[in-house]
């Protein structure tokens, strides 16, 4: 059973593709056939596990013909433009892929529908099940406070992140836009400097914190008269979105092509 998802890992000496990494070796239905790296990387050529302590047999490569040869599934959380030729060359071999990585642009986004005509792709802005489950609470609440709140979404990473607001913070002004009928790129306030004026009725603000480790803290708040409803959702470790990776390769397992998101994954677009 150990060999049932062949995965091969993408960014395998950072942060996020470590914990991957640690995340396949400790899972019973998964094996580690490939990882791959910036051709830059100084973990070029070493075992994706020297980090970990443990030696896998699988070496760090920045070709993705060696790195994926023995591949079904890649997952990655990387940026856009490595994600993007991954995607191109894993839509060509048949590799089905569980992306993670955020600041893609529309366009880019569209590309990778339109790959997913050749194979199975789930892409999330953020695949901890906590954060999805957030997402479907944050439909209710928008459905019942529509009227007489205003909504800020606040979101706080480490200072290595390099691009604001998070793609998690953006997924849920999406989510509350798309209930409230509004368009999110017309109703975004993205930031507020100097002599601004009164709030307009019905934005949707957005707020971003960077600074130290924090791995990723979310709070969307409903402002009303006399009160206010907060719905937070804190990660403290990257181990919820690991999991919620290897979930998606699972879930990938049944389907041959097509376009999907962690929602489809939890089953939680049908509640």
């Amino acid at each position: 059973m150990k060999s049932t998802l062949p995965i091969a890992v993408a960014g395998a000496s950072g942060r996020m593709g470590k914990m991957l990494i640690e995340t396949i070796l400790a899972s019973s239905d998964a094996t580690l056939v490939g990882a791959l790296d910036i051709a830059q990387s100084p973990a070029i050529g070493q075992d994706a596990g020297a980090t970990l302590g443990k030696q896998t047999g699988v070496m760090i490569t920045s070709d993705l013909g060696v790195g994926l040869t023995n591949a079904r599934f890649l997952i990655d959380f990387t940026r856009p433009e490595g994600t993007m030729n991954h995607a191109r060359y894993a839509a060509e071999h048949g590799i089905k892929m569980i992306i993670g990585t955020t600041g893609l642009s529309v366009a880019e986004q569209a590309e990778l529908q339109e790959l997913s005509t050749r194979t199975a792709i789930v892409f999330a802005p953020n695949m901890s099940v906590g954060v999805n489950a957030t997402f479907k609470l944050l439909e209710l609440a928008a459905k019942i406070l529509n009227q007489g709140y205003d909504i800020e979404v606040i979101e706080a990473h480490h200072k290595h992140k390099v691009d604001a607001p998070s793609g998690t913070a953006l997924k849920m002004g999406e989510v509350i836009a798309k209930v409230q009928g509004k368009d999110l790129k017309e109703w975004a306030v993205m930031s507020r400097e100097g002599h601004t004026g009164e709030r307009q009725e019905g934005t949707i603000g957005f707020a971003t914190i960077r600074g130290g480790d924090i791995v990723g803290d979310h709070t969307v708040l409903f402002a009303g008269d006399g009160e206010r409803i907060e719905i937070t959702h804190k990660s403290a470790s990257r181990m919820s979105y690991a999991q919620g990776a290897l979930r998606a390769a699972r879930f990938l397992n049944q389907e041959a092509t097509g376009f999907f998101d962690m929602q489809d994954v939890l089953g939680l677009n049908q509640l």
